[in-house]
């Protein structure tokens, strides 16, 4: 019985994490799918260009990445999706943004309803959490430099911020600014390990570590549902 319980246990714990994998290539999918609506090449198409390198550090397999291109240009059917952000008041006072990707606004309303309804948030007012938050450009680096030259060269990039980290720099710049200042650090020898456009809050909220773990089964619950590609919250 012992041997049968284990393999039950692997076989579901596996297909927990089929599960969830399925669920990320289909967020960058259609992340990818809405990129490519400005044009299929990724040289020319910034943000494509990102999307798929986000999906491919998630091992993406190619074919999905083509097929959801392709989906975005024209060439293959399927349904329209809708870019929408869902503006949140968490719990303790905290500040959510949950943006989603859906070709059913009344279904997909419906689930982050459900999901606040449970965690303790609710629906906030046009604009009154967006403002909490800014579009920045982040960017992980490393250099063989010294730390002294590395630095030097980050502040004379352009970007606005960094930080030390245990691989490198984590980078932090407009959003407007991003491609330019990768290509300047690229020129002077740095390794550019990602590089992304996310939202910031522009200050955040700290709270105790009950009410922390209240924000973050909110924010784990919004994060698994299969339309929302991103979650940002103001907690510190």
């Amino acid at each position: 019985m012992s041997g049968h319980s284990k393999w039950a246990t692997t076989k579901h714990q596996k297909a927990v994490v089929d599960a969830r994998r399925s669920n990320l290539f289909t967020k960058l999918a259609n992340v990818i799918l809405v990129a490519a609506r400005s044009g299929g090449d990724a040289e020319m198409n910034y943000s494509l260009r990102l999307a798929i390198e986000k999906a491919k550090a998630a091992n993406m397999p190619h074919a999905n990445i083509e097929r959801a291109i392709k989906r975005g240009t024209g060439e293959l059917g399927g349904a329209q999706l809708e870019n929408i952000t869902y503006e949140i008041y968490g719990p303790s006072g905290s500040a959510i943004l949950a943006e989603v990707l859906t070709d059913n606004k009344n279904r997909t309303s419906a689930e982050v309803k459900s999901v606040l309804n449970k965690f303790g948030g609710k629906i906030a007012g046009s604009g009154s959490v967006s403002y909490h938050f800014d579009r920045r450009g982040i960017i992980a680096a490393k250099s063989n430099l010294s730390a002294d030259e590395a630095e030097l060269l980050i502040i004379d990039s352009g970007a606005d911020d960094y930080e030390k980290t245990e691989n490198g720099y984590l980078i932090s710049t407009g959003s407007k600014n991003l491609k330019d200042i990768c290509e300047n650090l690229k020129s002077n020898n740095f390794e550019i390990l990602s590089q992304e456009l996310a939202l910031e809050p522009k200050e955040t909220i700290n709270l105790d570590e009950d009410d922390s773990a209240k924000v973050i089964k909110l924010l784990e619950a919004l994060d698994e549902l299969d339309d929302v590609t991103e979650v940002n919250s103001n907690l510190g």
